[in-house]
């Protein structure tokens, strides 16, 4: 009877996941006290609800200080409410940004220009030297 070839497992899920959260650049916010989102849970703000997903998660992980809120209210065909997002800054101003039709990586890049502070002002200017996207 042959012998079984031996399976060598991929990687596991939790590697995975770690490998994601540590990618480059690192998505820490300087100044801010919290994030509020306000999104639709179904049929609607694709970008918003993709953000949510793949980068909030990044975001939550290198800012475990920061006071993340995510609304995902019921939307129905007759209403009609855009999808945003207030950042709320640490000496009490807020700013609201729009997520309406934007892709994900774009939402991502408007608020690290808003609170990315000078370790993403330099990776964005070292990422554009290289010929690199800024947010894969």
């Amino acid at each position: 009877m042959p012998r079984k070839p031996k399976f060598i497992p991929g990687p596991s899920r939790l590697s995975t996941i770690l490998q994601e959260l540590h990618n480059e650049p690192k998505l820490s916010l300087t100044g801010l006290r919290g994030i509020s989102l306000k999104l639709a849970a179904r049929n609607d703000h694709f970008g918003a609800r993709h953000f949510v997903r793949e980068e909030l998660r990044r975001i939550r992980y290198a800012n475990p200080q920061l006071n993340v809120e995510v609304n995902k209210l019921p939307k129905t065909i007759q209403d009609h409410w855009t999808p945003e997002m207030v950042v709320e800054f640490e000496d009490g101003a807020k700013t609201t940004i729009d997520m309406s039709n934007k892709w994900s990586t774009s939402i991502a890049k408007e608020l690290m220009d808003l609170a990315g502070g000078d370790p993403w002002k330099q990776y964005k200017v070292a990422a554009q030297a290289a010929g690199l996207p800024i947010l894969p």
